[in-house]
Parts: structure tokens; C-alpha cells; sequence
């Protein structure tokens, strides 16, 4: 950690009475530290600090961090705004849901939401479509007998989100070359010159927005289509209130975003603690064996209790989105302490997921604390997918596939005799931020 933080930054400081983590690099700040190891930085500055302290994130600015769990509260604040996410990535955030407030937000969430709710999945054969994409992929590894595990769930992703548009085969490789350009807008220095990432990732953008638009445009010459992006649209235009299609491809673009990158770091755990616990996998596949074939829609998921509770615990243990930004509108009161009106907020995910005031026995990975549960799931059970007006639109999407995801995994692998097995380490390499994920080295053998 000590080599993560500048060691000629060790003065105290305050901001607005509240103390400033100390370490900080010129330009990047604590960024260093927050990507590298941002447990070990939370935990110390709380140890240090309490339980309010500023994080310099380099460009981004500086951002109050809240570790006490009041924190969670201010996702469904009136007072508080996410438009921040957007001053912070306006290339690739902007417009989109994820940025937006009251009405817009509200009026943009309206007319695309129908699509993403159990009936309107389960009308679009979405789960029909997943399965075999992703059975033909763990046979896939099956055969291969070992992978890189990030790489392969982020190539599934991809792969599954690819078919919801209806992207013909032949073009996917087109499609993974301009979106791994698109990724590049998430880092790129603010210098745009030919051959930077910044103008390459703009271009990427503009790319995929225009095919987008030819999506929406055969989708209303062919409305009787069914699919998710023919629902998204038949059900926008119906809307009541007219919005422009730039408003559309913006959210069908963060689709495509917030549909790869923390469902396959998400997906690559999963498989990581099977193969680390063997009890988790002969319980799954003992489930598998149960229930006999990959579920397809949202009302046989609760036959698969245990691949769920894998699903759940996972995200909490590992959560995908580490950080979240907000700004408040109004002085706030927030734990112990009065904020100001204006104040750049950095709400933790990761520290609350793992809290001992929020979770029994938070640091071990139990399955029981899912399958034991005798209550309906809270907002602060899957406070990864947020909460109030801006929880993730995509959560059953998501759910249907990662349940899907395991009972193929263990039907496939255990038909041939054999199970996930940890090559290589784990804890080295990982990353916490912008998102989180394992490191690109893991590899899994299944023998």
C-alpha cells in the first residue's frame, strides 16, 4: 500500500472540516491506490481518518467518501444528483440513464423499462436465445480443458449482448474491434489528436451509434419482430411524451457497456470460488442434476436456489462496481457530519458490501446467508444494482443469465467427469476501479 501513496504528501489537511486521505500523486491523486488496492485504502483511512475522508481521483477531482453505511441512503436522496457521472465521462455517460435526474430520467426510464421486467424478457425469448450461446461456450472450455477466465466470460458477454441486437455472425469481429476502441474513452487523456485514444475511442462511438440507428430504424419497419431491441423500441415510441433517438441509442449504447464488463468480472468470480471451494460445486452440480436443463425464463429460476445464492454472494463478496458518484444538491447531514451544498460524494460500494454493520460474518463466502434468508431480498441486498429511481434497469436480465451461466457450467462439466480447478493465483493483478475485476492472469483448468 505505502508504494501506492506518495510518500512526499503526508501533511494533514482538511476540506469544508473534513480530512483529506494523505499520499496523494500531482495529477492522478490517490488513483494508484484506488485501482490497485482500494480495501486496503478504504479500511486505513477510516482506521485513520473516521469515517469521513476526501479521495483525490486525478482528474475527476476530489469526492467526500462516506464509509458509514447512511451512505447507502443517498442513492434514493431527493437532494442528491447523479449528474456528476456524466461531467466525469460525458463521452461515453452522457445522456444516458445512468446521469440523469427527475424527469428526464424518468421519462427516458418510462419508455424503455417495459422491456427489461420479467414478462417483457420472458415475451422476447431472451432466455431461448442465451442458452445455447452459452452452452456452446462452456463445452467450449470444456473441450479446451483450461482458460483465461476474464478474457472467456468477457468474450461471452459480449457474445450474448451481440445477439440481443441480432448482429449476424460474420460481423461480430467488426463489432469487437470498435467496442474494445469504444473502452478506450473510459482512460483516455483529454488530448485529442490522431491516433490518441480519445479520437479513437469518439470514432468508435460514432460508429456504433450509427449502426444502432439503422437498428432502430428496421426494428420500426419490421414491428412485428419480436427481441429486446424491437421492444425497446416499440415500447419508446409508444411513450407519451416524444423524446429524440438520441436518447435511445445513448441507452441502448450503456446497454452494451453495463452489459459486459462488470456481468463477465461478475461471471469470472463465480467460476473462481467454484473452483477454490468444492463444496459450492458439488452443491451446484447437485442442483444442476435437479433441475436437468438450462432454465429459460424468469419463473423456473426458482428452482435453481443454490446457482442464485452463487449469483448473490458472489456480487457481494466481489463486487463488480466498487464506487459510486453523486453531488449534493442541499446541505446534507450524513452520519456525524453536515455536508455543503455542492459537494462531489463518493458513495462505496465495496466497503458497504463487505461491512460487518450490514452483513454477518461479512469477509466468508456463505451461501447460506441467501438460502437460509426467511425475507424478501432488501435494497441493501443488492445495493450493486442501487436502488430508488436509479436501480439498474438490466437486474433480471442479469440474474436470468447468470443462473443460466451456472447450471450449464456444472451440467457440462460434470457430464464429462470433471471440475474447475484455480491455475494460477488469485489475489495478484486484481482492479478496482473505474470497475472491478480479477485479474487478466487467472486461469481455470477443468479436469
Amino acid at each position: 500500500m505505502d508504494m501506492l501513496l506518495n510518500p512526499l504528501d503526508r501533511r494533514h489537511r482538511l476540506r469544508d472540516d473534513i480530512p483529506v486521505v494523505p499520499g496523494a500523486f500531482p495529477l492522478v491523486g490517490h488513483l494508484p491506490a484506488i485501482v490497485c488496492d482500494l480495501p486496503r485504502l478504504l479500511r486505513r483511512a477510516e482506521r485513520t481518518l473516521g469515517s469521513h475522508f476526501w479521495l483525490d481521483f486525478g482528474p475527476a477531482g476530489h469526492l467526500m467518501t462516506c464509509v458509514d453505511p447512511d451512505a447507502f441512503a443517498l442513492l434514493r436522496h431527493k437532494d442528491v444528483s447523479s449528474a456528476l457521472i456524466e461531467e466525469i465521462a460525458p463521452e461515453l455517460l452522457g445522456g444516458t440513464l445512468v446521469a440523469q435526474d427527475g424527469g428526464a430520467h424518468r421519462q427516458a426510464r418510462d419508455a424503455i423499462k417495459a422491456a427489461f421486467l420479467p414478462k417483457g424478457l420472458t415475451q422476447a425469448g431472451i432466455g431461448n436465445l442465451f442458452a445455447p450461446v452459452i452452452q456452446a461456450r462452456v463445452q467450449a472450455w470444456r473441450d479446451r480443458g483450461d482458460v483465461t477466465i476474464l478474457r472467456e466470460t468477457g468474450d461471452l458477454m459480449l457474445k450474448l449482448i451481440f445477439s440481443l441486437m441480432g448482429i449476424p455472425a460474420q460481423d461480430l469481429p467488426g463489432w469487437h474491434r470498435k467496442y474494445r476502441q469504444l473502452l478506450q474513452l473510459i482512460v483516455a487523456p483529454p488530448v485529442d489528436l490522431p491516433g490518441l485514444p480519445l479520437r479513437r475511442g469518439r470514432a468508435a462511438r460514432d460508429w456504433i451509434d450509427a449502426q444502432l440507428r439503422q437498428f432502430v430504424r428496421d426494428a420500426r419497419a419490421h414491428a412485428a419482430r419480436t427481441g429486446l431491441i424491437n421492444d425497446m423500441v416499440s415500447a419508446f415510441d409508444r411513450g407519451d411524451d416524444a423524446l429524440s433517438d438520441d436518447v435511445l441509442v445513448a441507452n441502448i449504447r450503456l446497454l452494451l457497456l453495463a452489459g459486459h464488463d462488470t456481468t463477465a468480472s461478475t461471471m469470472a468470480w463465480m467460476v473462481i470460488e467454484l473452483a477454490r471451494q468444492p463444496g459450492l460445486w458439488d452443491a451446484l452440480v447437485e442442483e444442476a442434476q435437479r433441475v436437468g436443463a438450462v432454465p429459460t425464463r424468469h419463473a423456473d429460476l426458482a428452482q435453481c436456489p443454490v446457482a442464485e445464492a452463487l449469483f448473490r454472494e458472489t456480487l457481494r463478496v466481489h463486487p463488480a462496481t466498487t464506487l459510486l458518484p453523486r453531488r449534493a444538491l442541499q446541505e446534507l447531514q450524513l452520519g456525524q457530519r453536515r455536508i455543503p451544498a455542492g459537494t462531489h460524494l463518493c458513495i462505496p460500494l465495496l466497503h458497504l458490501s463487505t461491512s460487518a454493520l450490514l452483513h454477518e460474518a461479512p469477509d466468508q463466502f456463505r451461501l447460506a446467508r441467501w438460502l437460509q434468508r426467511t425475507e424478501p431480498i432488501r435494497p441493501v441486498d443488492m445495493l450493486q444494482f442501487g436502488t430508488g429511481p436509479h436501480v439498474c434497469i438490466g437486474y433480471h436480465l442479469v440474474w436470468l443469465e447468470m443462473v443460466q451461466f451456472c447450471i450449464a457450467l456444472a451440467l457440462t462439466m460434470h457430464k464429462a467427469g470433471v471440475r474447475p480447478r484455480l491455475l494460477s493465483a488469485v489475489e495478484k493483478g486484481r482492479r478496482y476501479f473505474p470497475t472491478a475485476h480479477p485479474s487478466m492472469k487467472i486461469r481455470i483448468g477443468f479436469s
